[in-house]
């Protein structure tokens, strides 16, 4: 199974979760908000084969924590994992647009400057301007949308940039997300869940949640659980082959 985007620091017992990934062989990708964040949450991966850490700054703390980005660029040599980052266009946020655009900018420059990076990148309300980006600075084949809730269009624009895709139970749930999903290609998916934001029902989830996740690719695909999760493992094998250096 894999989580590929979890925020496993955020977890009321974190430690646990952790431990209890090991265990199962769950392969996580751990994501950080702040530059800050960094260190404990990198911590947590200590000891573990299944677990990395993604060093991010999350648009909605852009407008707070901007001034952590030198930080950030301080830290790229230690991961080839970038994220939580990208661009929040929701009612709540958009006024801060200008500011995380510049944030995300200058992270995503940084990173190919250092040969590139494998993105998870959030894009709420703002799917044309995340693929802008992500077009400009030619980084689109490392990178992921998680939770991608634009449009059939933008998803096209997307999968022009040979842009990645994470899915969870949470998006799969909706009519939306399933057909997004269905226009995904198969050969650039891979299963998250969002934990500890994303929820079933009032629990939240947690990395052993993906299995929904792949139960229902398996459905949208005709194929069965094994086969949609041997499908998402040569994925991940192929995304990871696109970039060297730090593990």
């Amino acid at each position: 199974m894999i989580d590929f985007h979890c925020h496993l620091d955020l977890f009321e017992n974190p430690q646990e979760v952790a431990v209890a990934c090991e265990e199962a062989g769950i392969y996580v990708l751990s994501v950080t908000t702040t530059p800050k964040a960094w260190p404990k949450t990198a911590a947590l991966a200590k000891g573990k084969r299944h677990i990395r850490t993604a060093l991010g700054l999350h648009p909605e703390l852009a407008h707070e924590r901007y001034n952590e980005v030198s930080l950030l660029e301080r830290l790229l040599d230690e991961t080839r994992y970038v994220g939580e980052i990208g661009l929040d266009g929701s009612p709540a946020h958009r006024q801060h647009s200008e500011i995380q655009l510049k944030v995300f900018n200058r992270i995503l420059a940084c990173s190919q400057d250092r040969g590139g990076r494998i993105f998870t990148i959030h894009s709420r309300g703002a799917a044309d301007a995340v693929i802008e980006s992500l077009r400009k600075h030619k980084c689109g084949h490392t990178a992921v949308l998680h939770w991608f809730s634009g449009s059939q269009g933008q998803l096209k624009s997307a999968i022009s940039l040979d842009c990645w895709f994470s899915v969870g139970p949470a998006m799969l749930r909706s009519e939306k997300g399933k057909a997004l999903a269905a226009g995904m290609p198969r050969d650039r998916i891979l299963t998250e869940t969002d934990g500890p934001f994303a929820r079933s029902g009032k629990r939240p989830l947690t990395p052993a949640d993906v299995q929904v996740a792949a139960i229902e690719l398996a459905s949208l695909w005709s194929v069965t659980k094994a086969e949609a999760e041997a499908r998402i493992r040569m994925n991940l094998r192929d995304l990871l082959s696109r970039v060297t250096g730090p593990t």
